[in-house]
């Protein structure tokens, strides 16, 4: 049974060195592709040097592949310098891998920032040697291509693979794990758990040598003790280390959907403050400067004498006053901060029992919420802000004297409803940016909303999202 294990890997041996080349291969393509350009995760400034370890190393990995087949029929010239170039790659990609590491843990304190010259510093060291004294001491290509190997895979494969391992796994805690991104932390974690296995049957194990440690833990000897080359335990290692990267790049998605998320959140604020500025500057100023102007006129009625005719413009001045007052609510309304309350349920009866509004109508709550409801701050967030935009809607325009605030959650979708007693909306109603925001903020929360209104008899607003495992919103848990 042994020797057909065996035989079976030795048979195979092409096989398994391009399928373990193509592993690295496919790593760095699929590092190579995301776009990370404007990214302010560390992480991002450093995954081109694990890119290009991919690279490299899947290109020296099928230069065992090729190159003997070349062999058959080049001249031995060419086959010399592949064999050179197939050093080199193995030599650099090492040295990639070791950057990646030494890049991970930056900012470094000190004098130890100079750190990160270190593998470009070992990559100069072991080319001078290979290439001056290396020739001279191996004797033939075979030999030194030998040597070449083992060199590079203790002086930059085994630090590489380490240190790359724990600069990942700190990135994740540091960086990450405070984004509650629990999935993507965690494949992290599994991508440096295959570094570090990858700096073991990568770096330490190499191929046979006379001379301490590569006389003791080799190729050979851990084929002897499990009858599989290192080649497959290598490529098992890569095949974990590019599904795990490959998942937790997702990082990216998450953070650009939550950087276009505050883009369009910032653009709705200020076209909601730009509303507000000219409704108060067209309507409320002008309100109030034509009461100032009846209170003129009112003071030199009275001083004539005419008491009638002063009292008449007196009584229209109040009447604008108190139409100023009502505006200015309904604006203090939508300025102000937020309910604060930790669920949905608390926000709502909060907004409900706010002044602004049960100073100008009756305000009753129908909540059908169940106790285990779970919703991010930022969902909360906009469900309220748009309560509160109709409601403040109703108190300004709808001359309503009563609102229905229900919200219920029925086939893992929860409704929010706003109903009044008022005027409804007219027929030739043009959309304005009140409306226009309760339909951005039920946008970003994946759901739709819902305007039903017949004239005389009050309007209907109401909006449903999508809530539950199978669904996930626009606005992630990322910090920004």
């Amino acid at each position: 049974m042994t020797e057909t294990i065996r035989a079976f890997f030795a048979f195979n041996s092409l096989i398994i060195l391009f399928i373990y080349g193509q592993v690295f291969f496919v790593l760095g393509l699929a590092i190579a592709l995301q776009s990370w350009r404007h990214s302010r995760l560390a992480l991002a400034r450093n995954l081109n040097w694990l890119a290009a370890f991919g690279f490299a190393h899947g290109l020296n990995e099928w230069g065992d592949v090729f190159i003997p087949i070349q062999a058959q029929y080049m001249p031995a010239l060419i086959v010399y310098l592949l064999l050179v170039a197939q050093m080199v790659l193995l030599a650099f990609s090492f040295a990639c891998l070791f950057q990646f590491g030494v890049e991970s843990l930056r900012p470094l304190p000190g004098r130890w920032r100079y750190l990160r010259y270190t593998p470009a510093a070992i990559l100069v060291a072991w080319l001078l040697w290979m290439f001056i004294p290396g020739f001279a001491l191996a004797g033939d290509i075979s030999a030194w291509h030998h040597l070449g190997s083992i060199l590079a895979r203790y002086s930059m494969g085994v630090p590489g693979g380490f240190l790359s391992a724990y600069g990942l796994r700190r990135q994740a805690r540091a960086a990450i794990a405070p984004l509650k991104l629990d999935r993507i932390v965690s494949m992290l974690r599994l991508a440096g758990l295959a570094l570090a296995g990858y700096g073991v049957m990568g770096g330490m194990v190499v191929p046979a040598a006379p001379f301490f440690p590569a006389n003791i833990l080799n190729q050979d000897r851990l084929q002897e003790l499990t009858l599989l080359p290192v080649q497959v335990y290598r490529g098992l290692l890569g095949l974990v280390l590019t599904y795990a990267l490959i998942r937790a790049l997702e990082v990216f998605r998450v953070e650009l959907d939550h950087r276009i998320t505050n883009m369009e959140e910032t653009q709705m604020l200020k076209t909601e403050r730009e509303r507000i500025g000219r409704d108060l500057h067209d309507g409320t100023l002008q309100t109030v400067y034509a009461s100032g102007l009846l209170l003129r006129s009112v003071e030199h009625k009275l001083r004539r004498g005419d008491i009638e005719e002063g009292t008449k413009n007196l009584q229209q001045s109040i009447t604008l006053l108190d139409q100023a007052v009502t505006d200015i609510r309904g604006y203090i309304g939508q300025l102000r901060p937020q309910p604060t309350g930790q669920n949905l349920v608390a926000g709502l009866k909060e907004l409900a029992n706010s002044f602004h509004i049960r100073s100008l109508v009756d305000v009753e709550l129908k909540l059908d919420l169940p106790p285990d409801l779970t919703l991010a701050p930022v969902q909360i967030g906009h469900l309220l802000a748009i309560a509160n935009e109709a409601m403040s809607n109703v108190a300004r325009h709808a001359q309503a004297t009563q609102i229905v605030l229900s919200s219920s959650v029925v086939d893992q979708s929860l409704g929010l409803q706003i109903e009044d007693n008022g005027q409804g909306l007219p027929s030739d109603l043009v959309v304005g940016y009140g409306l226009s925001n309760m339909r951005d903020r039920a946008r970003l929360l994946g759901g739709e909303i819902y305007v039903h209104s017949i004239p005389g008899a009050g309007t209907s607003v109401r909006v449903d999202i999508p809530i539950g495992d199978s669904h996930e919103t626009r606005t992630p848990h990322v910090g920004g």
